[in-house]
């Protein structure tokens, strides 16, 4: 009975068995178990100085709430040691910039989305699509949006054929109703007759297919961040599952971000956009 209830209980309060397991094995090494950012809401918190080591949050009455000691204490741990394509000047100069203007990451503050790779069929086959998500403001609270897809399959259909000459639409086309919009609407590169400055919409695309149900979804693959918040600087966000201390939700790309246009440029990169 005392096995009974202790599977109940761990059923009750949603932890896996497994789970268990693994948090009881690994008690005789409690400072692993501390150090590992297990959630993304905790690297929010540890980030900004509020929960000690042990995952116990302060509040604005405790002392060491937001501290700079406890701060840069974490500061030293959210990065992904093993990446060596983060200079180690570029983290120093990071810290030093968060902690001089005090900046911090806020939840509901906007800058900040999620990269979630995922799989779906398309019309039976395999595919992988990437959903881009944001927090949306919804009443008193908030719920997570998608905001753009990127996914390989739709981009034959955009393809601009610069090869041909003459695929055009001629400038008195008006004065004839348009009526050699038939010739263009049976050509096989009617992106051609687009304006330059014409950006693929794959979200759209998406929506549509899901609709008319020839995409299916399958599995999330991956999922990481990508944060504008802090002024004048980008990081990424990703989980490491892997022995030793450093481990979890950690810093895996730093960029120093210099102007707006820099930032766009950046973001556009990030959406698969050219």
């Amino acid at each position: 009975m005392r096995y009974i209830s202790l599977f109940l209980f761990l059923v009750i309060s949603g932890v896996s068995i497994s789970s268990t397991a693994q948090i009881v094995g690994d008690m005789d090494d409690e400072s692993k178990l501390y150090a590992e950012t297990k959630q993304v809401n905790q690297f929010f918190r540890r980030f900004n100085g509020e929960e000690d080591e042990k995952g116990e949050r302060y509040y604005a009455k405790d002392k060491e709430y937001r501290s700079v000691r406890l701060r840069k204490k974490y500061l030293g741990i959210l990065f992904d040691k093993a990446n060596n394509g983060i200079n180690p000047t570029l983290q120093i100069d990071f810290a030093k910039d968060v902690l001089d203007k005090t900046l911090l990451l806020d939840f509901h503050g906007g800058n900040w989305f999620s990269e979630v790779h995922t799989n779906f069929t398309m019309n039976g086959k395999n595919q992988s699509v990437v959903l881009f998500m944001q927090l949306e403001k919804d009443h008193a609270g908030s719920k997570w949006v998608i905001s753009h897809v990127f996914a390989d399959m739709f981009e034959p259909y955009f393809q601009r054929d610069t090869s041909r000459v003459g695929q055009f639409l001629h400038p008195l086309s008006h004065e004839l109703a348009f009526m050699n919009l038939r010739k263009a609407f049976t050509n096989d590169s009617i992106s051609q007759f687009t304006v330059k400055r014409f950006r693929p919409d794959h979200l759209s695309i998406f929506l549509y297919e899901i609709k008319k149900g020839n995409l299916k979804f399958k599995s999330v693959e991956q999922v990481k961040f990508h944060f504008f918040q802090l002024d004048g600087w980008y990081f990424e966000l990703s989980e490491f599952n892997r022995p030793g201390y450093n481990t979890g939700w950690l810093i895996s790309n730093l960029v120093k971000v210099n102007n707006d246009a820099e930032k766009d440029l950046l973001k556009n990169h990030l959406y698969y956009e050219k």
